[in-house]
């Protein structure tokens, strides 16, 4: 995903019954594609996709952003249930 490392992260996977490691929200095979266009390189582009408001993202990018709005969304709700399960201290 990222090449910034935090220990103190919560981590955005979780393990399948078969001990696969897999992004919350996703499949794995959603994961695996996620993963594979997250390590392309950008195509020459000069910005962020998300800073070309005027540019139409290219398939690849297009299909990035909308695996990551699915993983995202199922992170937040993730996060909300893990500090709900918490007990306070």
């Amino acid at each position: 995903m990222t090449s910034v490392r935090n220990n103190n992260a919560p981590r955005r996977y979780f393990v399948d019954a078969v001990g696969r490691r897999v992004l919350i929200g996703l499949t794995l095979e959603e994961t695996f594609e996620f993963e594979r266009l997250d390590s392309e390189p950008d195509g020459g582009r000069t910005g962020a996709i998300w800073i070309e408001r005027s540019a139409q993202p290219a398939p690849g990018e297009q299909r990035w952003l909308e695996l990551y709005a699915k993983h995202e969304d199922a992170w937040k709700v993730w996060m909300a249930q893990s500090r709900v399960d918490q007990p306070y201290l």
